[in-house]
């Protein structure tokens, strides 16, 4: 692994729970990771016992097979070459472009070398010839990328990024995103990426973790975070879904899932037919498991919707009580208030234990 973590803990003094507690997780080179999560869940605080300037109480750092952190080691940020990209871009006002991104450099190139790398590095950023501009004269994007180009410059081991899209609107995030993932996976860069925005995540990330009060719940690919959750807390922070009462029964050697919505596996297998003694639980239907279909014999009334452009996002109450979300074609212009039909169409079955019911295993997953 180029980058390896091991039961790593930062405990604050004062603090009642650590604000990174007991995390593991494992980056292959050129790998780009990212931690998504609410605020205060410890993502950023990682990122910094990462680039040694937060102690870590207990647990191993390891950055191309180093310890850097652990068993009595504790190398200096300075030594660890890790490059680090701001939320606040961090540039020098009273440099110039060249001068920001030489900065990082040092004394170790010649003249000629330093203006050779830092040419390179813009034009992998797309600001070629950028060199004399200051940094008033830039655009939040192209501030940005000035930023990242410093970060790259001394070839780092490591790039850490943390929010460093925070401060621009949103449709220059989702694109900047691509764009980034893009110019790290030319630089053959390993990355690892903080934002509390999923969309970001998505788009920039080969493997994602999701962070809720310092632990770390499921560090997985964007699909199996989505279709997959292995807790109750990624299900319900990743996508929009709902939870709704279902109950587990064996059919010879099957499992069949009965909701309000009708038998969802029927005749598949689940692999933890035990996980439920009492064989009830509740069922993840995401908004995309939910179709509209006018002639469904299940009927469903329309309380909120919210119009996404080329969709709606509806939400749904059944005539037994249950919620449920779907999104639907925006030509499906329906008004609240109004019942429509809608059948279940679910290609991975997640089920979890009842809310307040007693200790199971936390999810049983299984393709119907």
């Amino acid at each position: 692994m180029h980058l390896e973590l091991r039961q790593l803990r930062v405990h604050y003094p004062g603090r009642p729970r650590p604000a990174v507690d007991g995390v593991s997780l494992g980056m292959k080179a050129g790998d780009i990771g990212v931690l998504i999560g609410p605020s205060g869940c410890g993502k950023t605080t990682l990122l910094r016992a990462v680039a040694g300037l937060e102690p870590a109480q207990a647990g191993e750092i390891l950055i191309s097979g180093q310890r850097v952190q652990g068993e009595g080691a504790h190398v200096p940020p300075e030594r660890r070459q890790v490059g680090m990209v701001f939320q606040d871009y961090a540039l020098f006002p009273h440099l110039d472009v060249a001068g920001n991104v030489g900065f990082g450099l040092g004394r170790a190139l010649s003249g000629g070398q330093r203006r050779e790398r830092v040419a390179e590095v813009l034009a992998l950023v797309g600001l070629g010839g950028s060199e004399k501009r200051m940094p008033h004269e830039l655009s939040g994007g192209q501030q940005q990328r000035v930023a990242l180009a410093r970060a790259l410059a001394p070839r780092p081991q490591l790039l850490l990024l943390d929010e460093p899209f925070s401060n621009l609107d949103v449709d220059l995030r989702e694109r900047l995103a691509h764009e980034i993932r893009g110019i790290l996976k030319e630089a053959k860069a390993t990355a690892l990426f903080v934002t509390h925005d999923q969309l970001e995540a998505f788009a920039i990330g080969d493997v994602i973790g999701v962070m809720h009060e310092g632990q770390l719940h499921q560090w997985d690919d964007a699909y199996t975070l989505y279709h997959r959750p292995a807790t109750r807390f990624v299900a319900d922070f990743i996508g929009h879904g709902v939870f709704t009462p279902a109950t587990l029964k064996r059919v010879g050697t099957q499992m069949v899932v009965h909701t309000a919505l009708g038998a969802l596996t029927d005749g598949a297998e689940c692999p933890l037919p035990a996980a439920f003694g009492s064989g009830q639980c509740e069922v993840l239907l995401r908004a995309d498991d939910i179709i509209h279909d006018d002639d469904a014999p299940v009927k469903a009334e329309i309380v909120r919707k919210a119009f996404r452009g080329s969709e709606f996002l509806y939400t749904l109450r059944l005539a037994t009580g249950e919620t449920v979300l779907a999104h639907v074609p925006s030509h499906h212009d329906h008004k609240i208030g109004e019942w429509i039909g809608i059948r279940a169409q679910v290609d991975h079955v997640v089920t979890f234990q009842r809310e307040g019911s007693a200790a199971a295993p936390p999810m049983a997953s299984f393709p119907v």
